[in-house]
């Protein structure tokens, strides 16, 4: 005889997982390029015609990075009409925790008020947010979770060293999050591939305050926290592996370039963006770009952008919209989804 589990399981197999609600929040403090022509050797023109960005948020002495991640958490579960008590998961995507030991995704299920569901961080750097919803997908399609929440959240500018202007220039502070659950009738997520190549580690890396290099007042004292980028080095695998998993996720869906209405690149550099769209020749109107006024908010841009999209009507019902990314460890992928 069949158990209910089972039955369950059966049912949930044939059903996608859907974002049922987004949300996003950043500090209030906003750092433009102004403020770092006077901090370091560099200039507006300099930052805009290689990176596209104007501006970003910085968080202020005493913010935290949960602290915007259970903002964003809470606008999504609002806008999926479901209790925070309903959530069976969380996934928090970040390289700038708030404590090594609990994981923020802990920190957040406890402010939420979400007692039932599990939590953990994913440290998959700019791709992280990607990789929480593939494993969501996954437990949502398994029946072994009902509803999850996907977050990105970043304070990168504790870790960025304002001396450096290959680096100071690019980050910034954020949070964005979904709201996971069943769908039917074809929509939700169609096709998800993450990627990792480990060989390029030292390309984007933060060498010290682990346990290979944990830290102290010379570790400190000599900038082994803050990240370190080989940006030229990076920009060709970047192009490369967000133009290769998006043709992945389309081809394993049976669509083409042509089909996407939305499209939404993990926001690290206008240039990047631009030659992605080339490489896999879609329209420039149907992809989204906020870089210019968040920056580069590492594993918090994808989810950002979509909420931002999302609120100025870009995304209908049917639409499908494709999701890429790129970043440290390194660490790459696409998510493809029918609104």
């Amino acid at each position: 005889m069949i158990g209910k589990q089972e039955v369950r399981q059966k049912l949930m197999a044939n059903t996608n997982a859907a974002i049922l609600g987004t949300g996003r929040a950043y500090p209030e403090g906003i750092l433009t390029n102004a403020d770092l022509e006077r901090m370091v050797e560099t200039s507006d023109e300099w930052i805009t015609s290689r990176t596209g960005i104007k501006q970003r948020h910085k968080a202020s002495e005493g913010e935290y990075t949960s602290q915007f991640a259970v903002a964003a958490a809470r606008q999504a579960i609002e806008r999926a009409r479901i209790d925070p008590g309903e959530v069976g998961l969380i996934i928090c995507a970040t390289v700038t925790p708030d404590q090594i030991l609990p994981s923020t995704g802990c920190l957040i299920q406890a402010e939420l008020g979400a007692n039932r569901a599990a939590a953990f961080d994913i440290a998959a750097a700019c791709s992280g947010f990607l990789y929480g919803l593939t494993l969501a997908n996954q437990l949502i399609r398994s029946g072994q979770t009902r509803y999850a929440l996907v977050i990105g959240a970043e304070i990168l500018s504790r870790y960025v060293d304002y001396t450096d202007r290959s680096t100071c220039v690019i980050f910034g502070d954020g949070a964005g999050a979904a709201l996971l659950g069943p769908a039917e009738d074809g929509r939700g997520i169609l096709a998800t591939r993450i990627y990792s190549d480990g060989r390029y580690a030292e390309q984007l890396f933060s060498p010290g305050g682990g346990t290979r290099i944990p830290p102290t007042a010379e570790t400190l004292a000599g900038g082994l926290h803050y990240f370190k980028m080989r940006g030229n080095e990076l920009f060709k695998v970047a192009v490369r592996s967000m133009a290769d998993v998006s043709r992945e996720v389309l081809d394993e869906a049976g669509y083409q370039a042509d089909d996407v209405k939305l499209f939404i690149p993990h926001q690290a550099n206008q240039r990047i963006t631009d030659a992605v769209a080339q490489k896999l020749k879609v329209d420039e109107s149907i992809v989204y770009s906020n870089i210019a006024m968040h920056g580069n908010t590492s594993s918090a841009s994808i989810p950002i952008a979509l909420d931002e999209c999302l609120e100025m009507g870009k995304v209908g019902e049917g639409d499908l919209v494709l999701l890429a990314s790129f970043g440290g460890g390194v660490t790459w992928g696409a998510v493809l989804l029918k609104w």
